[in-house]
């Protein structure tokens, strides 16, 4: 998600104005603040976030012990994420990069 929204960036100073936009919210939906006391429009902006899937399964890992076929689902989440932000970087730097 980084790479992808450094694309959109002409300086590093640029890029210093996203980390409000993109790292904060990820953060405070990732499980640092506990989900089951927020609203619940904000419990479902939570899930469009990959690290609130990262979060969710190395606590589960941590806390309750779960194994791999636990937290496949979950894997599987970030993967689809990973291939979603990979493909858009590539389309995002072939239109406003010269590569």
């Amino acid at each position: 998600m980084g790479i992808f929204i450094s694309t959109f960036a002409n300086s590093e100073f640029q890029m210093i104005q996203f980390i409000p936009i993109v790292v904060i919210p990820q953060i405070l939906f990732s499980g640092l603040v506990p989900l089951s006391g927020m609203a619940t429009w904000l419990q479902w902006l939570a899930h469009i976030f990959p690290l609130y899937y990262g979060a969710s399964s190395l606590t589960n890992v941590a806390t309750k012990g779960a194994t791999l076929a636990d937290i496949t689902p979950n894997l599987l989440i970030l993967i689809a994420f990973l291939i979603g932000f990979t493909i858009l970087n590539i389309v995002g730097m072939k239109r406003y990069r010269r590569v």
